[in-house]
């Protein structure tokens, strides 16, 4: 059964702790926070990941699931490790060589964290081989990061199968995360990919029963 990662993306500020709630209550697997910086990505959610981050902790025991589309990995990695959360993931497109892509994995990993690495849509997925054995899970990017409520981009979910068969013949042991346009319309193709965690955000939080809309996502 696929996982469901829930995304605060598209989550309003009101009543923030009433929905944490519903969403413990509905089955969710992980709280998703989507950390951008206005620099990486267009759009900044700092101060709105910080204020929920602060909110599940004070409430909730679900695994926190952090997201990086941010360029100084490390200052924010600093941020969310008080909190600490069930894995960091940051972008292989945020470092500037490969060097820094092993720097940040070990600096995640020496603070007892699990580490998470991902790829945008027009990112080869054989750019990042070589990292499998060293991560935790690799998220796809299904749409274009930085935006909530995109449609799915189809070409992506090839990359999913290549990585999974990639991963059954080597014997690794990493998760797949799949982010961006996954509702119960395209959640069928999904599951056919061999991912393990979906990430949802408008299709669950838009819902008026999020338990009945998480139950059909992992039917």
């Amino acid at each position: 059964m696929v996982e469901i990662s829930t995304s605060f993306l598209s989550l309003e500020t009101d009543n923030a702790t009433k929905h944490i709630y519903d969403l413990e209550v509905a089955n969710t697997n992980y709280f998703h926070i989507d950390v951008m910086d206005g620099k990486f990505v267009e759009n900044n959610t700092e101060e709105r990941m910080r204020g929920y981050t602060n909110q599940i902790k004070q409430i909730s025991n679900l695994p926190i699931d952090v997201h990086l589309m941010v360029e100084d990995v490390e200052k924010y990695v600093e941020e969310y490790m008080p909190y600490t959360p069930n894995i960091i993931t940051f972008h292989y497109e945020a470092c500037k060589n490969k060097e820094e892509v092993l720097k940040r994995i070990s600096y995640i990993k020496d603070n007892g964290t699990k580490v998470g690495l991902a790829i945008n849509p027009n990112t080869l997925v054989e750019e990042i081989y070589e990292f499998l054995p060293l991560v935790h899970m690799i998220l796809i990017m299904t749409v274009e990061p930085g935006k909530g409520g995109q449609k799915l981009i189809p070409e992506t979910l090839e990359k999913v199968k290549k990585l999974n068969e990639f991963r059954n013949e080597n014997n690794l042991e990493f998760d797949i995360e799949a982010d961006g346009g996954i509702n119960l319309e395209t959640m069928p193709s999904i599951k056919q990919t061999g991912v393990d965690i979906a990430v949802v955000g408008s299709a669950i939080i838009k819902t008026e029963d999020y338990k009945e809309t998480i139950r059909l996502l992992k039917e």
